[in-house]
Formats: structure tokens, C-alpha cells, sequence
């Protein structure tokens, strides 16, 4: 996969096929809730096989039961990429 960045155009498209997701500061955003703290973990759990699959490290922050994830790659400037947006596919797949 490549980890050329991808230009504004590029990226409003593909976010268009994903749910929930925003592009702002260079980066792919997401706010997810959950029912609990313990959904809210057990996601982020699911989330990182994901990540580590596809040797991708997003930030991600929890408070109780809400769920941050940005996502950019570190090789590309901190830009979005290919990667990025593969991930963002992955996590969209994942059971809630």
C-alpha cells in the first residue's frame, strides 16, 4: 500500500463511501459512543488487530464511553494516505 499522501479531492471522495468520518488538520477523523466504558474498550481492542494487520498506529483517545480515532501516516508527513483510508474502511466494518 502506498504511503504517498493523498491530495484534499482524493480524500473528501473516499471519506464520501465511509460513515461518520470527517478530514480536518491533515487528518481523518472519527467520534464514535458507546453504551459503556466496557463496549467502549472492547472496540478499541478489535480496532487494533486491524491496525496492527496493516502496520498502522492511530491516535486514539477514550473518556468512559466515547471513542477518538485519528487517523494519518507518520512516513508521509503525517498526511493522509492509502493506509489511512483502509483502516478507516476496516474500523467502519467492525461490529459496534
Amino acid at each position: 500500500m502506498s504511503n504517498k499522501a493523498l491530495n484534499n479531492e482524493e480524500i473528501k471522495e473516499a471519506l464520501s463511501k465511509l460513515e461518520g468520518w470527517e478530514f480536518e488538520d491533515d487528518a481523518i477523523t472519527l467520534a464514535l459512543t458507546f453504551d459503556d466504558f466496557r463496549a467502549a474498550i472492547s472496540f478499541i481492542v478489535r480496532l487494533s488487530f486491524e491496525a496492527e494487520e496493516l502496520g498502522h498506529h492511530p491516535e486514539i483517545t477514550n473518556v468512559y464511553n466515547n471513542v477518538d480515532i485519528r487517523l494519518t501516516t507518520h512516513d508521509a508527513g503525517d498526511k493522509v494516505t492509502a493506509k489511512d483510508l483502509e483502516l478507516a474502511k476496516r474500523i467502519d466494518n467492525l461490529e459496534m
